[in-house]
């Protein structure tokens, strides 16, 4: 699945221009047009990058910068930082408050797509991996085969998946919110406790490399750093 990235801007023009080629490039494209709305797509359902403009008609993107980082099922999120401003004490500021990379307007779409690849890939989230592996578990993302010890274990459409989502973004929490709607659809009436029972089944089946996933108490699930 391509990564999806929250774009964050008031001007219409440039939110449509960000989108359509970061869609082009293969990314899936949420956008907002509020430091408040940004937030809440953010809780509901985590992006793998969020593009975020400081100059917001609402809320400062610093304070959204500041305030998803100060929150541990969101802290995560990389975040690029996209403004007018050019000074040194801005770029300095928004490093400050957690910033994964800094891009200032007038700026072509191009620079921005490799920014976003750039950082993605700094944080082990590859927009195209054919292979996941952590210590002696791996995840054949083209032949969807998944390897314990060397071993082959075989899993449901649906742990796979699961468990795809999880290694992607290692160290990110996700909430049952978030696997809910991204694994089995928002038209799909399931409870979060399918969540937790697919993911019971799925630390059995992996046996030792079990413990690589882990629970977040009143939050969702991790997978080990």
């Amino acid at each position: 699945m391509s990564p999806r990235i929250l774009v964050v801007d008031d001007e219409p023009d440039l939110l449509e221009l960000v989108r359509v080629n970061l869609e082009k490039s293969g990314f899936e494209v949420e956008t907002a047009v509020s430091g408040r709305e940004a937030l809440a797509i953010a809780r509901r359902t985590p992006p793998d990058l969020i593009v975020l403009d400081l100059m917001l008609p609402d809320v400062p993107g610093t304070e959204i910068c500041r305030t998803i980082r100060a929150e541990p099922s969101i802290s995560g999120l990389p975040i690029i930082m996209l403004t007018a401003k050019s000074d040194e004490i801005d770029r300095v500021v928004g490093f400050e408050l957690g910033a994964d990379d800094y891009v200032t307007k007038p700026f072509s779409p191009r620079e921005l797509t490799l920014r976003v690849r750039a950082v993605l890939r700094r944080r082990g989230q590859d927009p195209s991996p054919r292979r996941l592996e952590h210590r002696s578990l791996a995840l054949d993302t083209v032949r969807h085969r998944v390897f314990v010890e060397g071993d082959e274990v075989a899993l449901t459409a649906k742990e796979f998946d699961l468990l795809q989502r999880l290694m992607s973004r290692p160290g990110h929490v996700l909430s049952r919110e978030h696997l809910l709607a991204e694994v089995w659809g928002s038209d799909v009436v399931v409870t979060q406790r399918t969540v937790d029972t697919h993911l019971k089944r799925l630390r059995e089946k992996l046996g030792p490399a079990g413990d690589l996933i882990e629970t977040v108490r009143g939050v969702g699930y991790r997978f080990a750093e």
